[in-house]
């Protein structure tokens, strides 16, 4: 493989989103022979799993050392004194000072156009193996098409929740649902800290086809999805914890409910979406 050179947002910022594969072998060995993909598999059994509650999790990914080195990353998009130069990159850039100052919340879309690491966890195979067998119905390894990522960093001592929604209610105009988010934990996610919940097979729950909800959804009113559930539903709606170790990733279908709690500690959680590769 040639050296990646990425095109430059700025003079002497790189845009990694330019380069269609990975830069460096930090978080992976690059992949030479094409049967090597099939290490990274699912088994029959965990195919079975998310196809039954619409989510897996606890699949480990990365190290610790890994995480450290990606949450350093983390911190430059959250530090006035020492900011991304590229910071303008991002499609989304919010940040909320909780209390003392280095209690910061963060939710960023497009990071991994501003840092190697950012830009690399996209092609993990770990990433790609799975996605491309829970997308595709007939389990066969085919291309996906990476559509965008998010990091969400959940400030100690915050009570702010994602309410209960479904991924693909902000996604309609992509069609059909053939859409799967890999969620990576880059620090512990416990119920103490804001993990994630999960709703098991909630993700079999629609509307003529659709989303529960649309896209006009109070993400601060915790249980706002309630008001449309019919009987059932709430009969079924049982929270389950992801409850992921630093490192592990959770998949889950982008109909599934699912939300997080506020924050007694400390959580921080980046997010790839991905779809089938010829989706509109």
């Amino acid at each position: 493989m040639s050296v990646a050179v990425p095109e430059e947002f700025l003079p002497g910022v790189p845009d990694f989103s330019t380069v269609h594969h990975s830069i460096e072998n930090y978080l992976f060995k690059p992949i030479t022979d094409l049967k090597d993909w099939a290490k990274f598999k699912l088994t029959d059994q965990q195919i079975e799993q998310y196809w039954k509650d619409g989510y897996l999790l606890n699949i480990p990914v990365l190290s610790h050392d890994q995480c450290d080195r990606i949450n350093e990353d983390v911190k430059r998009l959250m530090d006035d004194t020492d900011r991304h130069p590229g910071i303008d990159m991002l499609y989304k850039h919010h940040t909320k000072k909780s209390g003392q100052s280095n209690n910061v919340f963060l939710h960023c879309q497009g990071q991994w156009r501003l840092t190697k690491l950012f830009h690399d966890l996209v092609f993990h195979p770990q990433f790609l193996v799975p996605t491309s067998q829970l997308i595709n119905s007939d389990r066969t390894l085919k291309k996906v098409r990476f559509w965008h990522d998010q990091l969400f960093v959940k400030p100690p001592k915050n009570d702010k929740v994602v309410a209960w929604h479904q991924d693909y209610s902000l996604w309609t105009k992509t069609t059909p649902i053939k859409h799967l988010i890999v969620h990576v934990a880059l620090d512990n996610q416990t119920e103490e800290n804001g993990a994630l919940y999960y709703i098991p097979g909630s993700h079999r729950w629609n509307r003529d086809g659709g989303p529960l909800l649309d896209t006009e959804l109070d993400f601060e009113n915790m249980d706002i999805i309630k008001t449309v559930l019919t009987e059932e539903e709430r009969a079924q709606f049982k929270p389950v914890c992801g409850n992921l170790k630093k490192g592990e990733i959770s998949l889950h279908h982008p109909l599934v409910v699912h939300g997080s709690y506020g924050n007694r500690y400390k959580r921080v959680s980046l997010k790839t979406n991905e779809i089938k590769n010829n989706n509109k």
